[in-house]
């Protein structure tokens, strides 16, 4: 039985991300009206590390969290008395972090007397393209590739989602990450593979395309060790061409997937979400395949890829209409799993 959502008094929500190294706020009014977004990168703390370091993005939260939801609340325009909801991401995720912006969701809804919402990360990337393209038609498969998660997901209806695929080993973004790092590009690795493939040959490397017509799971630990070895044995290598190369096997199989499934499961639309969403092949792929099916593609704007809490807040929305309110002694889950139909 679907349950039923009460839109007729749209709730005004802050919502708060620490799952990684974001550390974000935002408000939200109803289920997709952003009033403010407000994200704090850490990017250039952990960069020289060539990843995240747990116990800094920690620390990093700590400090920052504060004046990011005083800032997401000024930029509202509206007053601390009239948020009705607290929602926090309670995980996946690296558990100090989950645990800064959980701890400090229960404690603004304590003195606020306002409901407490514990949010799923990943849902809350499902909920992304809702913020920005409100009359999507529903089912939709979404594509959702971070650094930490590749998933091919069916959403049936709000709350009702059933898993299709999933990577059975490295990330899309974890894979970018490890080639850029062995090659001594830098971190994150995405955009800066994204922008040399810019000026390279896609066609220079025949990479393989791993699993490409089998099911909807995705590895691409094989193609990770694929391009190593290659960077390995020659020295004259273009690193604009492997780049290319490297990230059209990615594309071609992210896109192969997820438009046999959107045509299998007989989806009106295909929707990208997640940080690797932001990769410009990607998008272009994407919206190529869906006007070839003759379905809808959403892409959301780059903001909207990134962790950010204005999709913690539209989840938390969502959960509250459908569940109410999370216990107070809810806590942060590192490997916090969405509840698919089909589990």
């Amino acid at each position: 039985m679907t349950a039923t959502i009460n839109t007729t008094n749209p709730s005004i929500l802050l919502g708060i991300e620490t799952s990684c190294d974001e550390t974000a706020a935002a408000v939200v009014a109803g289920p997709n009206k952003v009033l403010s977004s407000v994200i704090s990168s850490q990017v250039d703390i952990h960069a020289r590390y060539g990843g995240v370091v747990p116990e800094i993005a920690s620390r990093a939260h700590v400090e920052m969290l504060t004046p990011v939801v005083a800032q997401a609340v000024v930029e509202a325009g509206i007053k601390e008395s009239d948020i009705e909801a607290v929602a926090a991401t309670a995980g996946p995720g690296l558990i100090g972090a989950l645990l800064v912006g959980v701890s400090a969701a229960k404690s603004l809804a304590l003195v606020w007397d306002v409901p407490f919402v514990a949010v799923n990360h990943l849902e809350a990337h499902l909920y992304s393209s809702f913020l920005e393209e409100p009359e999507l038609e529903l089912p939709v498969v979404i594509l959702l590739v971070s650094g930490g998660h590749t998933l091919l997901v069916l959403m049936e209806a709000f709350g009702q989602y059933r898993l299709l695929g999933q990577t059975l080993d490295d990330a899309a973004g974890e894979a970018f990450d490890k080639v850029a790092r062995f090659m001594g590009l830098g971190y994150p690795g995405g955009p800066v593979i994204d922008r040399l493939a810019i000026t390279g040959n896609p066609e220079a490397v025949a990479f393989p395309r791993p699993m490409y017509d089998n099911g909807y799971n995705f590895s691409f630990s094989g193609l990770k060790t694929a391009v190593v070895n290659y960077v390995r044995k020659h020295a004259d290598l273009d690193v604009a061409d492997v780049a290319a190369s490297f990230q059209q096997a990615v594309t071609d199989v992210l896109i192969h997937k997820a438009r046999t499934a959107a045509q299998q499961y007989g989806a009106k639309g295909l929707c990208l979400s997640g940080g690797v969403a932001a990769n410009s092949l990607l998008r272009e792929r994407l919206l190529d395949a869906c006007t070839a099916d003759g379905i809808n593609g959403f892409l959301p704007s780059r903001s909207m890829c990134t962790d950010n809490a204005a999709m913690v807040a539209a989840a938390g929305w969502h959960r509250l209409a459908l569940e109410g309110p999370s216990p107070l002694d809810t806590g942060a889950d590192p490997n916090l799993a969405l509840p698919f139909l089909n589990n």
